[in-house]
């Protein structure tokens, strides 16, 4: 089995920053890549940013500039989310991914942490 594990996030005011952890843990083989995705009450859950194991990045527009995902690179298996000038609109619910292949497997799939909150107050 694999399992992440997230830390961070909490309440800030806005402007504030806050960063998140996760890690993969289990029977790894590969991590393909990692991310970071969200999802506000009564909306879908969106990409906000996104790692592979080459170190290329993807990002959100709306927070292209604000926030930086970023991987250890003695620990393939972490990733960071560093989110600066943080706005209320970028409260909500914040769920690590994984993309990986499990040592007794053949296939990738996907992973996900069980989430933790950020909220911005205004």
């Amino acid at each position: 089995q694999a399992q992440l594990h997230e830390s961070g996030g909490g309440l800030v005011q806005a402007g504030g920053s806050l960063s998140l952890s996760c890690a993969a843990s289990g029977s790894i083989f590969r991590v393909n890549a990692m991310g970071w995705y969200r999802q506000a009450p009564g909306k879908q859950r969106e990409l906000v940013a996104h790692i592979t194991s080459g170190g290329s990045t993807n990002y959100a527009d709306s927070v292209k500039g604000r926030f930086t995902i970023s991987s250890r690179d003695n620990a393939k298996n972490t990733v960071s989310l560093q989110m600066n000038s943080l706005k209320p609109e970028d409260t909500a619910v914040y769920y690590c991914n994984a993309n990986l292949r499990r040592r007794d497997s053949r296939q990738s799939d996907d992973y996900w942490g069980q989430g933790t909150q950020v909220t911005v107050s205004s």
